[in-house]
C-alpha cells in the first residue's frame, strides 16, 4: 500500500503543501492545484492574512454572505448579516423579521454577562484546611494576576468571584476553583485562560508556603486550567408579543386563535420530547450560527453552551417558549451567549469587520441581543411553516437552484424550471426528470413536434 503519510508537513511552503496533497490524494493533481488556486484572494496581502487564520492552509473555503433585512429590535432597524449555505434560512429569517416589524418588532435584553473558568486540581490533604485557607488564597491569586487583569479592570471587567468546589464525593481528591469573569466587549477566551493558568501556578506555590496548607504535608497537583464554554450566567432574553387577533395573517387558511394555540402546542411538544427538541433547537441555531459566523465569533462554543443549557434540568428541551394567555401571544427565548466585538478575527476578517459596521458597531451586549433575536426569528418561521404548510414546500423551493446547479442546468434551463415549478412540489427527482425531458424535447426537430 502506498504510504500517504508525511513528516514535517507544517514546515513546507504553501505551494509545497498544495503540491503534496494534490499528488497524494487526487487523480488529476495539476487540475486540483489550479482549481484550489482559483479560490485564493486576488490581493496577496489579504490572502496572507487569511492563511494566518489557521494551520496548513492551501486555499479558501467560500460560503455565501447573505442579508436578512427588516429586523426591528428594541425599536432599532437592523439588516442581519448571515453566513450560511442554506438559502431557506435567510429567507425564513427575513420573512419572520418582516412579519414582526408590523407587530411591534422584537424585544431583547441582556440579563447577565458573567463567564466561567476553572482550575481543576487534586489535593491529598484535608478539605477543611483548604477551605479555611481560601480567603488568603483568593487574595494572593488576585494579586499574582494583577499584571494580566489591570487593563481589563480599566474597561470595567476582570475577575468577579473565586469559589472552591469540593468534588471529592465524585472523584477522590478532586477540587476545583470556579472563577467568574467579566470581559466587556471581548469574548475573553485568551484573557480567561491566561488568568487561570497563572492561578494554577500560584495555587501550587501556596500549597507549600501557606501556613495552614503546609502543615497538612499534602500534595497539590494541577490537572488543568481552562475556561468553560458553559456560561449559564451570560444570558440574553429575546421575545415577541402581540394580541392574538394580530396573528390573523400568520396561519394562512387558519384563524388567528387556532394558529396561536397550534403554534404554542408545537413549542410545548419541543419542551417535552427530546427527539423534537433536537431538531427544534437546530433550527434556532440555523439563525444564530449564521450571524455568529458573519461576525467571526465562535459558533462551536456557542452551540455547545446552548445545547448544554437546553439540558440543564437533566432533560434536553426546547430553548424557546410560548404562551397564549389573556388574549396575548408571547414567544420568547433565554439563551446563554458569550460573544465579542473586539479581539479575535473581528477586525482582521474583512467580512466580519463589515458585518459589525452594518450592525452599527455594536457592543458585545448589543450583539448578544442581535444574534439571539435572529435565532428566535428563525424558530418562529420554521414552526409557523410546520403547523401550516409544512416545512418542505418552502424549503425545497429555495433548494431548487442548488438542484439545478447540481444538474448543470444552463441559465435558460434554470429560468424555465423556476417558472415551471412555481406552483408545483419541488423534489430532486421531479427536477431531474423535468430537465431530462426538456433536453430530450430540444433534440427533436421542430417540424416533428408540430406534427
Amino acid at each position: 500500500m502506498q504510504d500517504k503519510t508525511i513528516s514535517g508537513f507544517s514546515r513546507l511552503s504553501k505551494e509545497e503543501k498544495l503540491t503534496w496533497i494534490a499528488e497524494q490524494f487526487f487523480e488529476k493533481p495539476q487540475e486540483t492545484i489550479e482549481e484550489l488556486k482559483t479560490f485564493w484572494h486576488a490581493d496577496a496581502e489579504q490572502q496572507r492574512i487569511f492563511d494566518g487564520f489557521s494551520e496548513n492552509t492551501v486555499s479558501n473555503h467560500f460560503l455565501p454572505f447573505g442579508i436578512a433585512p427588516n429586523f426591528i429590535i428594541n425599536g432599532e432597524a437592523y439588516a442581519m448579516p448571515m453566513v450560511i449555505e442554506e438559502s431557506s434560512v435567510v429567507a425564513a429569517a427575513s420573512s419572520a423579521a418582516k412579519f414582526w416589524s408590523k407587530r411591534g418588532g422584537f424585544h431583547a435584553k441582556v440579563l447577565s454577562t458573567r463567564k466561567v473558568g476553572q482550575v481543576h486540581f487534586s489535593w491529598t490533604g484535608n478539605g477543611a484546611a483548604l477551605k479555611a485557607a481560601m480567603p488568603d488564597i483568593e487574595q494572593q491569586l488576585r494579586e499574582d494576576t494583577r499584571h494580566i487583569t489591570a487593563n481589563m479592570e480599566k474597561r470595567g471587567g476582570g475577575i468577579q468571584d473565586i469559589e472552591l468546589v469540593d468534588l471529592t464525593a465524585e472523584e477522590p481528591g478532586y477540587f476545583q476553583l470556579r472563577v467568574t469573569f467579566e470581559t466587556c466587549d471581548s469574548m475573553g477566551a485568551n484573557f480567561i485562560n491566561s488568568v487561570l493558568e497563572e492561578f494554577g501556578m500560584s495555587l501550587q506555590q501556596l500549597a507549600s508556603t501557606h501556613e495552614v496548607l503546609r502543615r497538612e504535608e499534602a500534595a497539590l497537583d494541577i490537572i488543568m486550567a481552562i475556561l468553560s464554554n458553559y456560561t449559564p450566567e451570560c444570558i440574553v432574553r429575546t421575545w415577541v408579543e402581540c394580541p392574538v387577533e394580530a396573528l390573523d395573517a400568520a396561519g394562512q387558511n387558519m384563524d388567528a386563535g387556532t394558529f396561536a394555540e397550534k403554534f404554542a402546542k408545537a413549542i410545548r411538544i419541543a419542551q417535552i420530547d427530546p427527539y423534537r427538541a433536537t431538531t427544534h433547537n437546530k433550527g434556532i441555531f440555523n439563525g444564530i450560527d449564521a450571524v455568529v459566523l458573519a461576525t467571526a465569533n465562535d459558533f462551536r462554543a456557542i452551540e455547545a453552551c446552548g445545547h448544554a443549557y437546553a439540558a440543564r434540568d437533566g432533560r434536553y428541551r426546547s430553548l424557546s417558549s410560548c404562551t397564549v394567555k389573556d388574549g396575548i401571544f408571547k414567544f420568547w427565548m433565554d439563551l446563554p451567549l458569550a460573544v465579542g466585538t473586539v479581539g479575535g478575527l473581528t477586525r482582521l476578517h474583512p467580512i466580519a469587520r463589515m458585518s459589525l459596521e452594518m450592525l452599527g458597531h455594536p457592543s458585545a451586549e448589543t450583539l448578544m441581543m442581535v444574534i439571539a433575536t435572529t435565532g428566535l426569528a428563525q424558530n418562529f418561521a420554521a414552526v409557523r411553516s410546520l403547523v401550516t404548510t409544512g416545512i418542505q414546500k418552502g424549503h425545497m423551493k429555495m433548494h431548487l437552484l442548488n438542484i439545478l446547479n447540481h444538474l448543470k442546468a444552463t441559465p435558460q434551463e434554470q429560468e424555465q424550471a423556476t417558472a415551471f415549478f412555481a406552483d408545483k412540489v419541488v423534489s430532486f427527482t421531479a427536477v431531474r426528470d423535468y430537465i431530462k425531458q426538456s433536453r430530450n424535447n430540444r433534440l427533436v426537430p421542430e417540424h416533428f413536434l408540430k406534427k
